[in-house]
């Protein structure tokens, strides 16, 4: 008998003493070229063991084999909090981060999809207009003129030259497909005078320095009605460039209202700006459809070749089904390989189910599922073996139908030789794991041991929460509640709903479900009335920095700073970390980073504060008995108890934290920073926050999104809680257990893209599982018990 080689006993990843985030000392052994899950609360500790160290340190090793140089434009990764890391490859990261909103990407450029399309026009397309670039939307045509010397041996001569560049973008919308507007109206009420207060563009007042360059200006008269000016008067108001004015002996810069608000307002990133200022911009700003390129974003040429009868521009608005098959159709042995690949990575997509989407379609409106899935594409026709790739809840945003294909996916990675890690709550996808981790037994400080580690077999018989639970089933609800009112969708026809009329029924739980890419989301979000007084809580990624947390989002600190300073006569502003109670040390970060140029950077506990954040003297302030650091680092359940009651009762704070208490954030420490926190905790952390909003209809888009099988439960109980006081709730949802627990169901169908955009059922839960006439209809009436 052969002896095995010494290199084959190296089939583990071994993790010990992990102590990452909530981590208690973690070891753990997880088998290479096997499908591991990893299951747990939210909360548990998963995404700190698989993305905060195994992850993490696989990735900082191999930027360490960078040179030096490259390393600088590099991000710094700290060294994870772990004694030993063995047996590591190298990972690839399937995240759940959306795709940049950068308006030039899109699905094609994202998967680089466009690019072997823009070099089979170059090379088929009739009449020939140039090179791949000359169909690129991201590269403007350019003409060069000159003389240049040329010495061919013969003595040097002078050549003068005109080169053209070929480039396919559309020069009126610069590639963008849109061309923004500003819409006037939005920016005075031209009924008025200056004086009497016409400007309505926030923070504009005749009271300050713009009253005063207005008044002082001489271009037009303060007191005349905007609508009596002469056209000269009006030019300078509105678009007058910055020119240089005298005011009461003072030399100071005019400049029109649109110059003015482009350079304060429209140039910055809309979700940084503050939330009036964001509302003004929205209203103001029009986006429309360049109406030289009808949104293609290219030029006349590139719009003019075309591969039997069909341009690029056309075939990127195909839906990607449709153009893998007419690339199917091109039959020239000139491109085959090329074709060949194209249609490879078009198969990928309809694999995967995303055949719906078009390569035009913008990357930042992509879902967090969606996003996940196109990056999934890049890497299945991937010729690397033996690498570890760890997806972070990869069935997202699926239909129980879509769940089966996703799960095809990760077993042909595993067949492929490769090592895949899967953070998961979905039963489907933990049922086809080789081995399963388990963490617990709780969230936060509650979390962060490994309670189960072994087979799926193994787990079901375990006594720890997911294993309890792994078989839960739902059951129809014996009765339902009935509508005390309806709202009208008529003639929805957005994206690829296909003129929908729809009455949704006021004051009960209404679910919205259907295959991915069916127009849930195209319904729910693009064609309510804008007047029905909704309160929307997408998946929109929280923006904070890691100066943030739960106590500022929710505007929790601001009662609880204001009862400090009352309680000790002074100032809110020292209970603030970022104001003037800050560690004069650390600047109120807690924490002090350190830039070692070409090491990575380290961030070490201020000495001075002790990560409590806050100046030693502000310390000494105390309230029932507690200092504001004392406060931050309660979890939300202690925070509850010490403001519901007794010294510091203090009904604001207590409101606030009994909704995220609410919600399952109870164990959450109202001071740690938002960076650390999971997508479903920050989901809904935006639902607490939101709770308070008056609106009568609350539209939730997959609150499940990130919950373990427990807390499902917990979730249903709040969305009854919703419901029975007097509000209307709409959940675009996946998750049986949510459709078997609703009122009435609209299921959209029956397929996704142009195969979807209809009404296929509504109704009640016990009529689509007794009908089974939809996907939906087959799916739940096998999930649920009768």
């Amino acid at each position: 008998m052969t002896q095995s080689h010494v290199a084959d006993s190296h089939d583990l990843i071994r993790v010990h003493g992990a102590r990452e985030n909530n981590l208690k000392d973690v070891d753990i052994e997880i088998p290479k070229r096997r499908l591991t899950v990893f299951t747990g609360v939210s909360g548990s500790g998963k995404s700190s063991l698989v993305f905060g160290t195994i992850a993490a340190e696989s990735q900082r090793l191999i930027n360490e084999t960078y040179s030096t140089f490259v390393q600088g434009f590099m991000p710094t990764l700290a060294r994870p909090d772990v004694d030993v890391l063995d047996g590591l490859t190298t990972a690839i990261i399937v995240d759940q981060e959306r795709m940049g909103a950068n308006p030039r990407s899109t699905v094609g450029t994202a998967t680089d999809a466009n690019a072997m399309l823009r070099i089979l026009f170059s090379r088929l397309g009739q009449p020939h207009v140039g090179p791949p670039t000359a169909f690129s939307f991201n590269v403007a045509t350019r003409r060069a003129s000159g003389a240049m010397t040329v010495d061919k041996g013969k003595g040097e001569r002078v050549v003068v030259r005109d080169a053209v560049y070929h480039g396919g973008m559309c020069p009126r919308c610069e590639g963008m497909g849109s061309v923004s507007d500003i819409d006037l109206t939005e920016l005075y009420d031209d009924s008025k005078s200056l004086n009497e207060g016409a400007l309505t563009i926030p923070g504009y007042s005749m009271d300050g320095w713009y009253g005063r360059i207005f008044k002082g200006c001489g271009f037009f008269d303060p007191d005349k009605p905007i609508r009596k000016y002469t056209k000269k008067e009006l030019h300078d108001l509105v678009y007058k460039e910055p020119t240089k004015i005298k005011v009461d002996g003072i030399n100071l810069t005019y400049e029109g209202l649109i110059p003015k608000i482009q350079k304060s307002m429209l140039s910055k990133d809309i979700d940084a700006l503050q939330p009036h200022i964001r509302a003004f911009v929205e209203r103001a700003m029009t986006f429309a459809t360049c109406p030289e390129c009808e949104g293609t974003r290219l030029n006349e040429a590139a719009r003019s070749s075309k591969i039997k009868g069909i341009g690029i521009g056309d075939a990127c608005a195909m839906q990607i089904s449709d153009l893998a098959d007419w690339i199917k159709s091109i039959d020239d042995p000139s491109v085959a390989p090329l074709v060949a690949t194209l249609h490879d990575t078009l198969d990928s997509f309809v694999e995967i189910g995303l055949g719906y989407l078009s390569l035009d379609r913008p990357a930042g409106t992509l879902s967090g599922g969606e996003a996940q899935r196109t990056k999934m594409i890049r890497h299945l026709g991937s010729p690397l073996t033996d690498v570890t790739y760890v997806f972070d809840e990869p069935t997202i945003g699926l239909h129980p139908h879509d769940i089966q294909r996703m799960n095809d996916l990760l077993l042909r990675l595993r067949n492929k030789g490769n090592t895949v890690l899967v953070v998961e709550h979905k039963p489907e996808t933990i049922a086809i794991a080789d081995h399963v981790v388990d963490l617990g037994p709780g969230a936060g400080t509650a979390g962060g041991t490994v309670c189960f580690e072994g087979t799926v077999e193994g787990l079901r018989g375990s006594d720890t929460i997911t294993g309890r639970h792994l078989d839960d089933r739902a059951s129809l609800k014996d009765k339902v509640r009935t509508p005390d009112g309806k709202l009208e969708i008529r003639g929805a026809d957005r994206h690829n709903l296909r003129n929908v009329d729809v009455d949704i029924p006021l004051g009960v739980l209404t679910v919205i479900t259907g295959v991915a890419g069916s127009g849930k989301s195209s319904l729910v979000h693009g064609s309510m009335p804008s007047d029905a007084g909704v309160v929307s809580i997408d998946q929109g990624a929280i923006r904070g920095s890691r100066r943030s947390n739960p106590a500022t989002y929710t505007g929790l600190l601001d009662p609880i700073r204001k009862a400090f300073a009352k309680a000790n006569g002074v100032k809110p502003a020292l209970f603030s970390a970022n104001s003037e109670g800050a560690c004069p040390n650390c600047n109120g970060a807690g924490v002090i980073y350190m830039d070692l140029a070409i090491m990575a950077g380290v961030a070490a506990t201020c000495e001075e504060c002790g990560g409590k954040r806050f100046d030693a003297s502000v310390l000494d302030y105390h309230l029932g008995g507690r200092d504001i650091s004392e406060v931050l680092a309660m979890p939300v359940t202690e925070a509850k108890e010490f403001f519901g009651s007794g010294e510091a009762k203090l009904p604001a704070a207590y409101k606030i934290l009994d909704r995220l208490d609410d919600v399952g954030l109870g164990y959450l420490t109202i001071g740690q920073p938002l960076t650390t926190l999971s997508g479903g905790e920050r989901q809904r952390l935006k639902l607490a926050t939101r709770m308070a909003d008056k609106g009568g209809i609350y539209v939730l888009d997959e609150p499940t999104t990130g919950l373990h099988l427990a807390d499902v439960e917990q979730l249903l109980g709040l969305l009854d809680r919703l419901v029975d006081s007097g509000k209307s709730v709409i959940v675009i949802e996946h998750h049986q257990a949510v459709m078997a627990h609703a009122d009435w169901i609209i299921d959209l169908g029956p397929g996704a893209g142009h195969d979807g955009g209809q009404i296929v059922f509504e109704g009640t839960p016990a009529d689509l599982v007794a009908a089974r006439s939809t996907l939906t209809g087959q799916h739940l009436a096998d999930y649920v018990t009768t």
